[in-house]
């Protein structure tokens, strides 16, 4: 898959649902947005923001119109995900921007976001752009238990705070199917392996074992990852459990090898194993700073 290629998603009971590679990082297939053709038609996530213009043409190509796009649902407000909320509110007049309620100050004002993104990802921000804000009264907030109605379709909302606290997941019940967020790692569908995600500063790996848990417990047969793309949940979930607590500890014996916390850095970002994939560029860079929430993480409990 390409970017800005547009595909329907019909593995298990999935039907009126799509995604686009937004071509996040200039990297194919790793950030996805996904499209809900319903009564009130509907976006799961909305890239960076860099690229926002290849989500408005998915939306033309699934058809719907601009004005008719009634939901623009983000899990949490790293740019990764929220970057282009207020760049498609201003392009779908009619779209509301649901969003947890500790992450929608951050919508409505993106100024600390958007410093907090810079620290975290260093010279990655040439990637991003900086975002519109959002009008507040274009912001809908939600909490666990809610639902977002949008027809043959609803959309769960359980929090998922592990990665960060304000981090939702979205239950498609019709569809069978879980919109993960970052709750359950990073799918790289080219080379079928899970990948960890623990950025700083506020990557938990308790609270994100937890919810692996709620997924689990959820006992849908498809997940839907933001990186990236859909595939049958089967051993996913289980597999992610083991990937996470392996990193944890890895990160945790080098730490107490080597002399700094930046030589533990290096170290895993000379060995990360998927330039191939990613490109050596963004492959280092994700790993570097997978360390880093490791490094606070550990300082924390400590």
């Amino acid at each position: 898959m390409g970017v800005g290629d547009v595909r329907e998603i019909t593995i298990g009971d999935c039907t009126d649902l799509y995604y686009v590679d937004t071509g996040m990082y200039e990297t194919d297939e790793y950030g996805a947005v996904y499209i809900l053709d319903d009564d009130r038609p509907a976006l799961v996530e909305t890239g960076i923001g860099t690229n926002h213009d290849l989500i408005l043409a998915a939306l033309e190509a699934v058809g719907i119109d601009r004005e008719a796009l009634e939901v623009i649902a983000v899990s949490h407000i790293h740019l990764d995900h929220a970057g282009g909320a207020g760049f498609l509110a201003e392009a779908c007049p009619n779209a509301e921007v649901y969003v947890s309620g500790i992450g929608a100050p951050h919508l409505i004002d993106p100024s600390r976001l958007v410093a907090g993104t810079k620290e975290a990802v260093g010279d990655q921000w040439e990637f991003y752009t900086e975002p519109k804000p959002v009008p507040e009264d274009r912001i809908t907030e939600i909490e666990d238990g809610e639902t977002i109605d949008l027809g043959e379709h609803e959309l769960r909302v359980h929090e998922a705070p592990g990665h960060a606290p304000h981090q939702v997941v979205f239950e498609d019940p019709a569809n069978d199917a879980v919109f993960t967020a970052d709750a359950a790692g990073i799918w790289v569908p080219s080379v079928e392996r899970l990948e960890e995600t623990s950025p700083p500063p506020q990557f938990d790996l308790e609270d994100c074992l937890a919810d692996v848990e709620m997924l689990q417990d959820l006992d849908r047969s498809v997940l839907l990852y933001t990186h990236f793309g859909p595939r049958r949940t089967g051993e996913a979930l289980e597999a992610y459990e083991t990937v996470l607590t392996d990193w944890v500890e890895a990160v945790e014996r080098k730490r107490v090898k080597l002399a700094d916390d930046g030589s533990v850095v290096e170290h895993f970002a000379e060995a990360t194993e998927m330039a191939d994939v990613w490109g050596e560029r963004k492959a280092t860079a994700e790993t570097a700073m997978n360390v880093r929430g490791v490094l606070a993480y550990l300082d924390r409990r400590e």
